[in-house]
């Protein structure tokens, strides 16, 4: 098995000569035979083991066992623990995303620390085919029907070149002892229940389906190779430098909905949400949809989807006195003139300038409100500010990226870098200015 895993290695290139990997360590059959083989062709290796704490008295077992065989080999051990059922309690995940998250977000940090060059983790040809079942029960896209890759950046899996089968005959025929999972023998979990029930059940209809399986995992990997590749050629002309996807380019794509998919899925958009999405093209502008987790949000204007991250929509609002400057989220600066002879209004649509008398500090900035009014400068008539957003035809990516002045009373002084209120504009009457300059 030795020349087999060294082969594998070699022809996807995991890991180079010398360089060192931290291996992920658990007890059981799988990790301790990876430790083995990678210490007997010569890679430095660390033992990293993570201690759920979810067996009770069997989870310190395990830790300390992992602990001996790594003394055993001579080698680096590094152990941390964690409160599994406690963070995916505080997440809202089930207990094995909670682990797998702790677990590869340790193996990273750990990574980093040692400057180690990979991170070996010790799924088999078995737990390939167990994840493309899975991941067919969700109802994945073409990448989780490829199934695990051999290198996923840092992590590596030299192991997917064997059974486990094969991993436990190699360790009986050593007497290498290793750990066995009691929750193993549960099909509560659902890894388990493929693996104790659905697998025996098809390998009834067909003894060989596991190859079958990989064959086919095989065959959708050159497939979803092609795949990606016009979904990039896609990508490079359906958004823009503003993040805003042409709706109209992109339903000339042939199949809109599936590019849709691999557009947004990158920035947290679920299938189902890219789903709603793509049936609202052909409906009226200003439907909005939010990433799970809040991070990006979409609009759908008249002719494009627009992304833009969640800080762009900030309801914040930043107050602001005269001799001070604002810094975030825009630069503003306020200062007092008295208007004498010598006094110019700057025409520039960064800088406004009001009378100082009319007005009430301290000055406010905020984001637009539904309902909001002004008077725009050199009219009579309030307006609303909706109203002048569409007449200056602004986006709704503009519409929600732009900065309201007020005074103190609420009143609006300004659309940042767009229109004043006439109310408080400079008159033949005006002995002090106030000027607002954005930087």
């Amino acid at each position: 098995m030795l020349s087999t895993v060294q082969a594998y290695i070699a022809q996807h290139q995991l890991l180079r000569p010398g360089a060192l990997v931290i291996v992920g360590l658990s007890g059981g059959a799988d990790s301790v035979a990876l430790l083995h083989i990678l210490t007997r062709l010569g890679y430095p290796c660390v033992a990293a083991h993570c201690n759920f704490h979810l067996r009770n008295d069997e989870s310190d077992a395990d830790a300390d066992f992992a602990q001996q065989t790594a003394e055993a080999l001579g080698l680096p051990f590094r152990r941390i623990d964690f409160d599994t059922a406690d963070y995916a309690r505080q997440n809202g995940v089930s207990t094995e995303m909670a682990a797998r998250t702790l677990r590869y977000e340790w193996f990273e940090t750990l990574r980093r620390e040692l400057g180690a060059e990979a991170i070996a983790v010790a799924h088999h040809r078995d737990d390939n085919v167990e994840t493309v079942l899975l991941n067919l029960i969700r109802g994945t896209g073409l990448s989780g029907l490829c199934g695990m890759r051999p290198r996923n950046g840092h992590i590596v899996r030299p192991l997917l070149s064997v059974d486990r089968h094969q991993i436990v005959r190699w360790l009986a025929d050593r007497h290498l002892p290793f750990r066995t999972d009691s929750s193993n023998a549960s099909d509560v979990y659902r890894r388990n229940f493929v693996r104790l029930r659905l697998l025996p059940l098809m390998e009834q209809l067909n003894p060989s389906v596991r190859d079958a399986i990989l064959r086919m995992a095989g065959h959708l990997t050159d497939v979803e190779a092609i795949y990606r590749n016009a979904i990039d050629s896609h990508r490079a002309h359906l958004i823009d430098a503003d993040g805003r996807i042409s709706i109209d380019a992109l339903l000339r794509t042939p199949a809109p909905q599936a590019v849709l998919f691999e557009l947004l899925t990158p920035y947290g958009f679920t299938p189902s949400q890219c789903a709603d999405i793509a049936r609202a093209l052909s409906g009226e502008s200003g439907r909005s949809f939010v990433a799970p987790g809040g991070r990006w949000h979409l609009l759908k204007d008249r002719l494009h989807l627009i992304l833009y991250p969640a800080d762009e929509v900030s309801a914040d609002a930043f107050p602001l006195a005269p001799g001070s400057e604002l810094t975030a989220p825009i630069r503003l600066s306020l200062e007092e003139r008295i208007v004498d002879e010598a006094f110019t209004i700057s025409r520039s649509p960064h800088v406004a300038t009001f009378d100082a008398d009319r007005i009430a500090l301290p000055l406010t900035l905020r984001r637009w409100r539904a309902g909001d009014s002004f008077v725009p400068f050199g009219m009579t008539g309030r307006k609303k500010l909706s109203d002048y957003f569409s007449d200056h035809k602004f986006s709704l990516l503009r519409k929600a990226a732009a900065w309201i002045l007020c005074d103190a009373s609420g009143r609006i002084l300004w659309i940042v870098g767009h229109r004043t209120d006439n109310r408080f504009r400079i008159t033949s009457k005006t002995r002090r200015a106030l000027i607002v300059t954005q930087r």
